[in-house]
């Protein structure tokens, strides 16, 4: 057992990550932390070792056999398994210790995937691929900025945003997984998935905002402690549950989700929430928020061909809106559809919504996607099919030039 003192940003999900373990092992030494909702800084937990992977050698294994198929280096398994490379250490029936797979991408999920991590690996990314370029659209009510990354140097414009709602966060690594994969795949003039990121890098330029809602993620997270600007009101908004697993409005108790100038005075009527809540309050008035201003403007000065907004849950792509929508929408709603293996959903009496107002404004194709099917905020290990699915989306769009 090891002493652990939790900092700031910590979860047990974060820690169990950064020291080889399972939130399991972490809540088993420190059963404490599986009944609060969140740790707070000075906390002192107990870490088991780390419990290593083995594998029992088969017949006709191999080093490079072996590493291959636990996605692990070879070098790294030679270190814990001397002679495993000669053969000598590599027989039938023989146990070795099998060390952490390394995937080589930049975007995991390593427990929650909060501001932190993204602004990260908006640095990593930019620094690896010179040909995505990022910057800040504004900054939330914290000041936290609101990334913008760009890839694509095309005439028509997408755009994507993620994590506009605080507990669907899980949106956001999806989308920078999918950039990471096509910077990757244009890099080394590989294919991605039966598509061709060379055509999509000359047709289109990608506008991503990844994650819209920082301040809200961050809440959802790690809580609020009573030093939190916001602190009494968030308890008051919240009806004083220490969890905010559940928020999905921005750090003041607004909706971004409702903010957008599309009928939103009909929205507001239908939500009836009077204040600040941990959803459904459409703020004081259209585009009142900053992260929400902050969107609308940057399609304003680059006005799209297309837009995505990625929500969960549900597994359903939104493609229509009062019948502003353009034709063709409910056609390339279906090619989505069967490429991710979602439901096209033909949506009535909702407004407001950054879908709404995208297709309002400039009688362009807009979807507002539900990734996954389950509870928010979703488990991580739904990451990778929703990354992919994400993907799957967004190539499509990209791959229909012609069609949009």
């Amino acid at each position: 057992m090891q002493q652990y003192i939790a900092r700031k940003g910590d979860t047990v999900s974060r820690i169990a990550a950064r020291h080889g373990l399972t939130p399991e092992h972490v809540i088993q030494g420190n059963p404490w932390a599986g009944k609060q909702p969140y740790l707070y800084p000075g906390q002192i937990l107990f870490l088991p070792s780390a419990p290593r992977k083995r594998y029992s050698v088969q017949v006709g294994d191999d080093a490079a056999s072996i590493a291959a198929l636990f996605g692990v280096d070879t070098a790294e398994l030679e270190r814990l398994n001397p002679g495993v490379t000669t053969g000598r250490y590599c027989s039938p029936g023989k146990v070795l210790v099998i060390p952490q797979s390394t995937s080589g991408s930049i975007v995991a999920v390593n427990g929650e995937y909060g501001p932190v991590q993204a602004d990260e690996d908006v640095r990593l990314l930019t620094q690896k691929y010179p040909f995505i370029t990022s910057s800040s659209i504004g900054r939330s009510v914290l000041g936290k900025p609101l990334q913008l990354l760009r890839i694509g140097s095309g005439p028509r414009h997408l755009h994507v945003n993620a994590a506009l709602h605080a507990n669907e966060w899980l949106t956001s690594p999806c989308l920078m997984s999918f950039i990471e994969q096509y910077a990757e795949a244009y890099a080394t003039g590989r294919g991605w998935n039966g598509h061709d990121p060379a055509l999509w890098y000359r047709d289109w330029t990608v506008l991503a905002v990844p994650m819209a809602n920082p301040d809200g993620v961050e809440l959802v997270q790690e809580g609020a402690l009573p030093d939190h600007p916001y602190y009494a009101e968030l308890m008051k908004w919240n009806c004083g549950r220490r969890s905010f697993r559940h928020w999905k409005a921005n750090i003041r108790g607004v909706d971004l989700g409702d903010q957008f100038p599309a009928h939103w005075e009909e929205e507001r009527q239908r939500r009836q929430i009077p204040g600040p809540a941990p959803r459904d309050y459409s703020g004081p008035a259209p585009l009142s928020e900053p992260e929400a201003a902050a969107l609308a403007k940057l399609a304003e000065c680059y006005p799209g061909e297309a837009a995505v907004s990625l929500h969960s849950q549900g597994a359903e792509i939104y493609w229509n809106y009062r019948g502003y929508e353009p034709p063709g929408s409910r056609e390339l709603a279906a090619r989505l559809a069967a490429a991710s293996g979602y439901r096209a959903v033909e949506l009535t009496g909702s407004d407001a919504g950054y879908k709404d107002w995208f297709i309002q404004q400039f009688r362009r194709p807009g979807f507002t996607v539900e990734l996954g099917t389950g509870k928010n905020p979703l488990p991580l290990e739904d990451f990778e099919d929703a990354a992919l699915e994400t993907g799957l989306i967004i190539a499509e769009i990209l791959s229909n030039l012609h069609k949009v």
